[in-house]
């Protein structure tokens, strides 16, 4: 640990300073007995407009072959504070690619929860927005607890909203989540912060605000967390990846009551059903030898449209008997040091240094460039860094900015990375995966030709 984290505010305050007591949420209690029984929980990414059809899909995953918790996704005009669109939509008839939770009202809402919510079925709000306040004042007074997001993984993918602002409604939601408890109920948040940009962001950065947000909730009045992590392009690394963050939270995190969800593969989806099919499953098989709790399923209708019903229970029994099947590890993945818990923890040391209240460093952090997401256009991120898919699959940087990394976290194999390049890598994972169509399938760990020039793979 760094001399500056001995300072007043810094890391070394927040390891001693474990004061928040064990209260575990509906959500997290039933997720830690599940992973207490060796199960899996699965969970989709689900959201229809229609009452009917949304109850109806809860009823059914509730029904399959899986332990599962269910899932209220929402629609883009909800996540963008749009309720007027929602409300003009439903009154027209016409079908929305989420459930609009503000514009149905808590009355509805309670009607389509009515027979599915309960203590073998949570279910978890997801939504995708920089200023869910709205959302959070819904989800409560539906009787709803647990939901997902975070003050940069839902600011910087997806607008312009400055993220000092997201920051400032994300405090006040916290707040707002923790209306639940008049009822009774513990509020659960996870941070989608481990998904950002969901493809060609190296795990280390990935690991490190999924931790920071984790913090962020904790400190804001929700102990109850989740973290997340998304599968990416080499299974070993994704390993390393979720034990650096299985490890980052015991270190950091003032509560015992986290557990960690991984994402199948957030990018490019394979084409085939085959490759659909091996990704979901390596997915699962990553979960599970990792240590984490709960896993996030992908459709083989992914490349292609807003899955049903039937093809969301086919990837939960899918994902589960895969995870049934899979050993978790003889050792605990989070005992051993790697590459990508060194880089998370001096991301992580990093923003504390800064300030130990994370509402106050995480947006000074991106404004001197110490995190720096590749490829993300949002104003206030810095754009400097660069990644890369090296030789053997691993995702590498190529080019740090001000990011507080040595000169070792680069790869010595580095080249300008034109626009045809740039497309090659996002469909790195789809390819590789779809050639098991052709008799070849692919690795536990997917591999590339070293041989072969960075822009030039496929």
């Amino acid at each position: 640990m760094s001399a500056e984290l001995e300072q007043p505010g810094g890391a070394a305050d927040l390891l001693a300073a474990r004061t928040i007591p064990v209260r575990r949420s509906a959500f997290g209690e039933f997720v830690a007995r599940a992973h207490a029984r060796g199960e899996l929980v699965v969970q989709p990414r689900m959201g229809f407009s229609d009452p009917v059809e949304m109850r109806d899909g809860l009823l059914a995953v509730k029904g399959a072959r899986a332990t599962t918790v269910g899932t209220l996704t929402l629609d883009s005009y909800t996540r963008i504070g749009d309720h007027d669109a929602a409300r003009r939509a439903l009154a027209d008839g016409l079908r929305l690619n989420g459930y609009p939770i503000v514009a149905q009202g808590a009355a509805r809402t309670r009607a389509v929860l009515d027979g599915a919510l309960d203590g073998r079925f949570p279910i978890q709000v997801r939504h995708g927005s920089a200023r869910p306040q709205a959302i959070m004042t819904a989800l409560a007074e539906a009787g709803l607890h647990a939901t997902e997001g975070g003050p940069a993984s839902y600011c910087l993918p997806y607008g312009r909203v400055p993220l000092r602002e997201s920051v400032a409604n994300w405090v006040e939601c916290c707040r707002l989540l923790t209306a639940v408890r008049e009822s009774g109920q513990e509020p659960h948040l996870e941070t989608f912060g481990g998904c950002m940009m969901g493809q060609l962001c190296p795990p280390s950065l990935l690991v490190a605000l999924s931790l920071l947000e984790g913090l962020f909730f904790c400190q804001n009045g929700v102990p109850d967390v989740s973290l997340s992590y998304a599968q990416q392009t080499d299974g070993d690394q994704d390993e390393e990846a979720v034990a650096a963050l299985r490890r980052l939270a015991a270190e950091f995190l003032p509560t015992p009551s986290w557990h960690v969800v991984v994402y199948t593969y957030m990018g490019v989806y394979p084409q085939t059903p085959e490759g659909a099919a091996d990704l979901l499953a390596a997915s699962a098989r990553l979960a599970v030898r990792s240590g984490a709790s709960r896993l996030i399923v992908k459709t083989a209708a992914e490349a292609f449209r807003i899955p049903t019903v039937e093809e969301n229970l086919t990837a939960l029994e899918h994902a589960a008997a895969v995870a049934a099947d899979t050993p978790r590890a003889a050792t605990d993945p989070t005992a051993q040091d790697s590459e990508v818990y060194a880089e998370a923890r001096a991301f992580v040391e990093a923003v504390l240094d800064l300030d130990g209240t994370v509402a106050r460093s995480l947006p000074l952090a991106f404004e001197r460039g110490y995190l720096d997401v590749p490829f993300c256009l949002h104003p206030d991120n810095a754009g400097r860094s660069r990644s890369t898919i090296d030789g053997s699959g691993r995702l590498r940087w190529t080019a740090l900015g001000s990011m507080p990394l040595g000169p070792s976290a680069v790869t010595a194999r580095t080249r300008p990375l034109t626009s045809a390049g740039l497309l090659s890598s996002l469909s790195y994972v789809q390819h590789t995966y779809d050639r098991t169509e052709l008799g070849r399938p692919a690795a536990r760990s997917i591999t590339a030709d070293p041989t072969t020039p960075e822009d030039a793979r496929p």
